[in-house]
């Protein structure tokens, strides 16, 4: 493939995964309880709440939770009958939690909701951090000088957490 065409994938790519939008359908949820939730267990939490979607993802839907002074991210199982290991948010959200304090670069947690009832999936809150998605890991669109120092943060963070107790 072309340079150029691989440039405009990539683009392409890029404007339909990044971003937020309208909560979709099947994932609307009870924005009221996650807001009670939010003022019970997350610190420092005003309202009121925004909740966007994010574009793209992966299998666990994630949100953009806005308030006036600050932005979190919630990352939930997705609706529906899953399997019982399936979707481990509580697991990302027990990595995360551990990795934080140690200074390994991760969002802040704030909580993990185990109870179903709230906003009907486990869910989890977190710091919403900004910051350069790369879709394409082979960097088309980069020369290989530029790349050079991506690969190399990337080998150097892969290091720091295996070296992370």
């Amino acid at each position: 493939m072309a340079e150029t065409e691989a440039s405009a994938d990539e683009r392409t790519r890029e404007m339909q995964n990044s971003g937020t939008k309208e909560v979709i359908e099947s994932h609307r949820f009870d924005e009221a309880a996650l807001h009670t939730w939010m003022q019970a267990n997350v610190a420092g939490y005003q309202g009121p709440l925004e909740v966007r979607q994010f574009k793209g993802g992966q299998s666990n839907p994630t949100y953009q939770l806005i308030t006036p002074g600050k932005k979190y991210v919630m990352r939930r199982k997705p609706p529906g009958k899953l399997l019982p290991s399936a979707h481990a948010v509580d697991r990302e959200y027990k990595v995360i939690t551990a990795l934080y304090p140690t200074g390994f670069p991760v969002a802040k947690s704030y909580g993990l909701c185990i109870d179903d009832s709230v906003i009907g999936t486990m869910f989890y809150v977190m710091d919403m951090v900004e910051g350069r998605i790369i879709w394409d890991q082979s960097l088309p669109q980069y020369t290989p000088a530029e790349r050079f120092p991506i690969y190399m943060a990337q080998v150097t963070t892969l290091a720091a957490l295996h070296n992370t107790d």
